[in-house]
């Protein structure tokens, strides 16, 4: 038999390991901008056309190549920065694999421009389908100009499973902040279809932080900075107030690289025990610097996953540094003992503090975790700590009952139809109309009926109602939206316009009447009618942090996520009285729905008591 195992042609070879390199435009972007940092660019324009997906260029003024050596950045696994097997353990570089550049050409048309300051003049290269088109002398600035056009030209399957402009631009703006944060030291530009959407200039991190996140953040950040023998903690944590109900704006950083770690958020969540919400998420942009062969970054092709050779010390590393500066600024809660004169009488007010419990409060390793530097050294295992009787539950990702409350008005409409239960056969339950319904707790509604009473949970019902209503928007039945007499302007940040362009078009079906209103601007002309006015700005900021953080085991669609999020933002909450008029409508309406027994996310809405069970609780 003849064989059959033979090597792939180069240009299959590349378009298969791009497929881990190269994604989607936002990891293109990724590469390049890192390529431009390691090349010890000062200044750094990315620009954009189509999301990405017609062109992508970034241009820098770093050291450039020479002829030979811009030929052999497209080479795989071709290299400046890896010599032999120990250069993998001291990497301090973005890149080192030699991956990118051989992907980007693979799967997209690519022209590079690139001059040595000590050259006359520069080179020019153009690529495609890992194919030298050209190569030629060209006059160029000193530095290097990549552009990759026509993304996925060549795998029409791949491009066909690329989102939404918006979307794609989404995510080129994460890869795009990630970096810029890194290097603040840097000057930054992206250019988007012909406009401006960042100029980020030089200066300290604050300023850079303060630039991408938001001139309101400036007075809510506390300096974090611990330095040790092991390693070194710096950056910023916000105050309790900079706190969202969603993980918003959390960077960590290891040797300058981004990177996703569950286990160093949780570090970070317990120093802010007891100053937060437990359904609250703090603010951090923190960088980590440690020598390089205690981490291994190669465990992942988007180098986002790394590995540390001692996570335990990383951990109370992180927690008592964020802890320490939390304390160090006074970021604790206060009491104005003015306000009631009755705390004046308690013991721990009216006894003096004698040197004997100072001494005794002052050799707590409580007292030392806060008032020391260095601090980490001091840190306890929790079971010997004097905060062991705190609670310290582990923090659970947002879930759809922490949203803010938003007011809504009920309007009487909808007939008692027949339950459908699951995995149950249809019953009937009939409302016993000459009964009045009760509200108790605020929260709850018992209406009568004819075999016992139902106990119904306003806020579940009211997303049931919500969501069904919604969801007959999207078959062609619009919500009705009543325009308002005093526009609410709203301004975002870049990542967060990009998402709501994104998601504009269904907001539209939804009663939200949102223009575009220049770069980041929006301007909100109307609300659902039964809507309550003057809780847009903040309804529609909600729903980006929630959209983006939206946590679940199903993957649903753009649509659904959002008619979820308003429903669930829109629901009664708990601690609202009702009318009895208003508890009417709700209980009309939940039973008008097709499926009036679970809420969108298959909570009950009712619990049913029939009257035989009651009768045998008390004996009968």
């Amino acid at each position: 038999m003849p064989d059959i195992i033979q090597l792939l042609p180069d240009n299959i070879a590349n378009q298969i390991a791009a497929g881990e390199v190269i994604q989607r435009p936002a990891s293109a972007v990724k590469e390049l901008l890192e390529n431009a940092v390691d090349a010890a660019a000062t200044e750094i324009k990315l620009i954009i056309n189509d999301a990405g997906k017609a062109l992508i260029q970034v241009i820098d003024n770093g050291k450039g190549m020479s002829e030979t050596d811009a030929r052999m950045a497209f080479e795989r696994h071709a290299t400046s920065k890896i010599k032999n097997i120990e250069d993998l353990f001291r990497i301090k570089t973005m890149g080192f694999r030699g991956e990118a550049l051989a992907s980007i050409a693979a799967v997209a048309q690519v022209e590079l421009k690139t001059k040595k300051a000590e050259d006359e003049t520069g080179t020019y290269i153009e690529i495609e389908n890992s194919i030298v088109k050209k190569q030629e002398p060209i006059a160029s600035a000193n530095g290097t100009s990549i552009a990759m056009k026509n993304l996925f030209f060549n795998v029409p399957a791949r491009r066909n499973f690329l989102k939404s402009n918006a979307a794609e631009m989404r995510h080129i703006i994460d890869e795009f902040i990630r970096v810029a944060l890194s290097f603040p030291e840097i000057f930054f530009s992206v250019i988007s279809n012909g406009q401006e959407i960042f100029h980020l200039e030089k200066g300290t991190l604050k300023q850079r932080i303060v630039q991408i996140l938001g001139d309101n953040l400036n007075p809510k950040l506390v300096s974090v900075q611990e330095d040790t023998d092991y390693m070194n903690i710096y950056g910023f944590v916000g105050k309790p107030e900079a706190s969202k109900k969603t993980r918003g704006d959390q960077c960590f950083f290891v040797n300058n690289r981004f990177i996703k770690s569950a286990y160093l958020n949780h570090a970070v969540m317990n120093a802010y025990q007891q100053m937060i919400t437990p359904d609250s998420f703090p603010l951090y942009v923190l960088f980590i610097d440690l020598d390089p062969a205690q981490v291994d970054i190669n465990v992942h092709p988007t180098k986002q996953e790394i590995k540390f050779e001692d996570e335990k010390i990383i951990y109370a590393f992180v927690q008592a540094a964020v802890k320490h500066s939390l304390a160090q600024f006074s970021i604790t809660p206060t009491l104005d003992f003015d306000l009631d004169p009755s705390i004046q009488q308690l013991d721990a007010v009216s006894k003096p503090f004698t040197n004997e419990k100072k001494a005794e409060a002052a050799s707590t390793s409580l007292y030392k975790t806060f008032t020391q530097k260095n601090q980490a050294h001091f840190i306890e295992r929790e079971n010997k700590s004097e905060l062991k009787h705190w609670r310290s539950d582990e923090r659970l990702p947002m879930s759809e009952d922490r949203l803010p409350t938003s007011n809504i008005k009920l309007e009487l409409s909808g007939n008692i139809q027949q339950q459908s239960t699951i995995g149950q056969r249809p019953t009937t339950i009939e409302l016993q109309e000459d009964k009045s319904l009760t509200q108790i707790h605020n929260t709850y509604i018992i209406a009568a009926t004819n075999r016992g009473f139902i106990l119904i949970n306003q806020q579940s019902a009211h997303e049931r109602v919500l969501y069904e209503r919604y969801i007959a928007a999207a078959n062609g039945k619009p919500v009705a939206a009543q325009r308002s007499l005093f526009p609410i302007t709203l301004q975002l940040s870049a990542q967060d316009a990009a998402l709501l362009n994104d998601l504009i078009n269904e907001l539209n079906e939804l009663g939200y009447l949102i223009e575009p209103f220049g770069k980041e601007t929006f301007i909100i002309q109307g609300t659902p009618a039964d809507v309550l006015q003057g809780n847009e700005k903040s309804t529609i900021e909600n729903l980006l942090e929630q959209f983006k953080h939206f946590s679940s085991d199903i993957k649903f669609s753009k649509r659904e996520k959002i008619t979820r999020l308003l429903s669930w933002q829109h629901a009664i909450k708990p601690g609202t009285a009702l009318t009895e008029k208003e508890m009417k409508t709700l209980v009309e309406e939940l039973f008008a729905c097709a499926q009036p027994n679970i809420t969108p996310n298959s909570k009950p809405t009712y619990i049913e008591f029939k009257k035989d069970y009651l009768e045998t609780l008390f004996g009968k």
